[in-house]
């Protein structure tokens, strides 16, 4: 791997993490706002911001779009290859967060439902 490719590769992970951190973000302020029961307009964006995310995801066939474009530049099968985190929870990640935001989600519509 050229030079070039490791800059790449690293400009793409630093990238990828900054949006990891992003949603990281979106998804424990939601799952806050629906255990406190504050369902205010931040829940709506973060749950609409997931939405998309899953809607990206699910156009590039359940990868990251940097995911894919880091692919060009690493023959790793690491699961972390492309991103600053421990390769066990690059490897879970989609399902922690995903079981994190349905649970955030659960919680508002019981906070919606039953007051």
């Amino acid at each position: 791997m050229t030079a070039s490719h490791n800059n790449k590769l690293l400009f793409i992970k630093s990238i990828h993490t900054v949006v990891w951190l992003f949603f990281n973000v979106v998804i424990f302020y939601l799952l806050y706002a629906a255990i406190a029961n504050r369902i205010d307009k931040w829940v709506w964006i973060c749950i609409g911001l997931v939405l998309i995310e899953g809607l990206v995801l699910l156009a590039f066939k359940m990868f990251c779009p940097l995911t894919v474009l880091a692919r060009k530049y690493s023959n790793s099968t690491k699961s972390n290859f492309d991103i600053f985190l421990p390769n066990w929870l690059a490897k879970y990640n989609k399902h922690i967060y995903t079981t994190i935001f349905f649970i955030a989600v659960i919680i508002v519509i019981y906070r919606l439902t039953f007051g």
